[in-house]
């Protein structure tokens, strides 16, 4: 219960997040929930000199919480790539703030970083958590036919064929135009619907982030970094003896195992570009976890630090999140570009904050919802893998399985 009040008084506030573990088992985790509202001090930057103005804002307020969120088109900032697809959410590709307001919940222990800790607990607990509402009437449609992305998708698996990549992550937008939805509401009832150990509710002015996201990008904890990709799927089922069997299959399936093997090795080879030599290694390999709507197949790769290295560097030496690209990265990101014909913005980037004690912890913004209020734009994007293996009907279907709980909740 006070977890939801915070949720409906933080976004009261113009800049607020939530991070919501929501009773996953983490090893890693500093907190159950943490709630940042009202911004004393904001960043805010566009593709050009992004990670340099987020090292000065660091600088300028060493040893605070800072939350923010970095857009998967910051990928053109870091290497020679270019974006001409449109835009219609118009998300700045960088922002953070320095908050008035922090509460850290763990293990039903509240800690409450403010000058007025009384009065926001006090404000929280008066709080009213809206009655059910209906689900809101958004007509969401489908950017490209499910013809065209198995054209499409049989085209990349040509550039599979042909040598320029060996796996991606093909991506395609569902958008509503004029949609007019509560976004604390929805958020509640996505996080509901789909509880997921990286969820999180972003407000920056107008424009929101409704995450159920199951993905860690990259954390760092004392020297260590840890990245958890993503890279295998498999339905849930309502009968336990098939839902079992499913979670073997994807267990034991080849076609699984190598696109997550591919993308392990993507990681390795980008964590070396922070990490001191000989220290990066796969912790686990082809872990499988479950979820509401679905078993994902997780590996956890970790690197010890090397020091001569800015943390804002470590980030953006592993960004966007390999899951999310492809390998080799450069080359799946350029044939992305093409292919998707939406800009990525928010979605396949990352939210998450830096802490006082110098570490940090990032998600991957996918299952997610964004939502620019000014211009009632409201997007989601899903993907799945393409590899020479692939069934393409399959990953259609996936992509469709990744989007069920958002269109639940949405009402479609």
């Amino acid at each position: 219960m006070f977890k939801r009040k915070a949720l409906y008084w933080a976004s009261s506030f113009n800049t607020a997040c939530v991070f919501d573990s929501n009773g996953f088992a983490d090893a890693y985790s500093k907190f159950d929930l943490m709630i940042a509202a009202c911004a004393e001090d904001e960043l805010e930057a566009n593709i050009g000199t992004s990670f340099i103005d987020l090292k000065s804002f660091k600088k300028k307020h060493p040893k605070k919480w800072l939350p923010g969120f970095l857009s998967y088109d910051l990928n053109n900032e870091i290497e020679y790539l270019s974006s001409k697809n449109p835009d219609q959410l118009q998300f700045p590709d960088l922002y953070f703030f320095l908050p008035k307001h922090v509460l850290l919940l763990k293990e039903n222990q509240l800690k409450i970083f403010s000058d007025q800790a009384e009065d926001v607990y006090n404000q929280i607990d008066q709080t009213t958590i809206p009655s059910s509402k209906q689900k809101p009437k958004v007509q969401i449609q489908a950017r490209i036919s499910k013809e065209s992305y198995l054209q499409k998708a049989e085209r990349i698996r040509r550039h599979i064929i042909r040598g320029d990549i060996y796996v991606t992550n093909f991506c395609q937008e569902f958008y509503a135009e004029n949609a007019q939805i509560d976004p604390a509401f929805v958020f509640d009832q996505l996080n509901t619907v789909s509880p997921t150990p990286f969820a999180c509710y972003f407000k920056a002015g107008n424009k929101y982030i409704l995450s159920a996201s199951p993905e860690r990008f990259l954390a760092k904890r004392e020297s260590k970094l840890i990245s958890q990709p993503i890279k295998g799927t498999a339905p849930r089922s309502a009968f336990a003896a098939e839902d079992e069997h499913r979670k073997n299959i994807l267990k034991n399936s080849i076609k699984e195992k190598s696109e997550n093997v591919m993308i392990v090795d993507l990681v390795r080879n980008d964590l070396t570009k922070s990490a001191i030599a000989g220290t990066v290694k796969a912790e686990e390999l082809f872990g499988i976890y479950s979820f509401t709507q679905v078993h994902q197949m997780i590996s956890t790769i970790t690197a010890a630090l090397n020091q001569d290295v800015d943390v804002v560097d470590a980030i953006k030496n592993t960004f966007p999140a390999g899951s999310m690209t492809g390998a080799p990265k450069i080359k799946a990101m350029q044939l992305m570009e093409e292919f998707e014909g939406s800009k990525r913005s928010i979605y396949a980037g990352s939210a998450g904050y830096f802490s006082p004690d110098g570490d940090f912890d990032f998600n991957v913004v996918i299952r997610s919802i964004l939502y620019n209020a000014a211009n009632k734009y409201l997007s989601f994007q899903v993907g799945s893998a393409i590899t020479f293996l692939a069934d393409l009907e399959a990953e259609y279907e996936e992509c469709l399985l990744k989007a069920s709980a958002i269109i639940k909740v949405l009402g479609g």
